[in-house]
């Protein structure tokens, strides 16, 4: 049974950081590419960052390009999201997902919550 399970959202004021996780099981990451949409309220389902399978290609979104930075940990089996410089702008909820469409999909975390927030 394949499940993607998310971790570390938070509330952090702006200019912080946070790291998201997002634990895979039911295939090897590896061969897969994944990623993050967000969805905040009133706003368009946004893809933030995708990383291929294979060679691990990246992309962002232009709205974070420079301060988020995606990766896999294959020992783990696990995506994670590095976001740093954080901005009201960001805050929403994120959710991983496979193949990394904002539509599509065939399968999504449970998403986690940031807040950015003063």
């Amino acid at each position: 049974q394949v499940q993607l399970v998310e971790s570390g959202g938070g509330l952090v004021q702006p200019g912080g950081s946070l790291r998201l996780s997002c634990a895979v099981t039911g295939f090897t990451l590896e061969y897969y590419d994944i990623g993050w949409f967000r969805q905040a309220p009133g706003k368009e389902r946004e893809i933030v960052s995708c990383i291929s399978s294979g060679e691990g290609v990246t992309s962002y979104a232009d709205s974070v390009k420079g301060r988020f930075t995606i990766s896999k940990d294959y020992a783990k089996n696990t995506a994670l999201l590095q976001m740093n410089t954080l901005k009201p702008e960001d805050t929403g909820v994120y959710y991983c997902v496979s193949p990394c469409r904002a539509l599509g999909y065939n399968y999504r975390g449970q998403g986690t919550q940031v807040t950015v927030s003063s």
